[in-house]
């Protein structure tokens, strides 16, 4: 099931957050670690809004899932693609810094966040694997890896976040265009086949990608017995 939404008007007020480390992810993709002024109690699902604001007071916000597992500190992940024309994801792949100070707000919803508490299919496309990302690993550190599947269509083996993590009986990987060497199937979107030998039955199923992958999943959740009441999707679009 979902969680309920933590969102309140104390997590909606703009506090201040340190960057303490970039990781590089995926050609384009870059990890942001935020230290912030107050602890986290996001769920997983969640997203921060991050601010910036120019000398002339010009101000340009986005929203960034959080990529990390809830542990009860001031410390956030936000995975962030480096869109052409974003101007919020070019300044931060181009010129923020460990040391430097952003503006963040949240976290926020309760729609797409789950509590650990009960089984998950998580089916993500290109940077929807980020909110699953933070489902998985918050499953992993609370000793219940069993509760998730995921489900992973990516273009090449590439452009995979995380691919260190994306492995075990937990996590299948799809790639559409180029598929590894070795690989047991071929490149090509996602198909029933993929997707029915992870349906278990009773689990609430996350979809998260752009709006033709999260329709085409969906479909295909529903198609492999799915309940479409027990499915939950978050679309996202190039807003940079």
């Amino acid at each position: 099931m979902g969680a309920p939404d933590t969102t309140s008007r104390r997590t909606l007020r703009w506090q201040l957050a340190t960057v303490t480390g970039i990781r590089d992810e995926a050609p384009g993709v870059r990890t942001f670690r935020l230290a912030l002024q107050d602890v986290s109690a996001h769920l997983p699902g969640q997203y921060y809004v991050l601010r910036l604001t120019a000398e002339d007071g010009y101000t340009a916000q986005r929203s960034y899932s959080v990529a990390s597992a809830p542990d009860g500190t001031a410390t956030i992940e936000l995975t962030v693609e480096r869109l052409d024309d974003g101007e919020v994801s070019e300044f931060l792949h181009d010129v923020v810094v460990p040391g430097d100070i952003l503006e963040v707000r949240g976290p926020v919803g309760g729609w797409f966040a789950w509590d650990g508490g009960s089984p998950a299919l998580l089916v993500g496309g290109g940077s929807g694997m980020v909110p699953l990302a933070a489902m998985l690993r918050h499953a992993r550190a609370l000793g219940r890896p069993d509760l998730v599947r995921m489900l992973v269509s990516v273009r090449t083996p590439e452009s995979l976040f995380y691919g260190d993590e994306l492995t075990g009986p937990q996590v299948s990987v799809v790639h559409t265009r180029t598929a590894p060497d070795g690989a047991t199937r071929p490149a090509g979107r996602l198909t029933i086949d993929d997707v029915a030998p992870l349906v278990r039955g009773g689990e609430t199923a996350y979809v998260c990608g752009s709006p033709a992958f999260a329709d085409a999943a969906a479909e295909l959740l529903v198609e492999a017995g799915v309940a479409p009441e027990s499915i939950r999707v978050e679309q996202f679009g190039p807003t940079g």
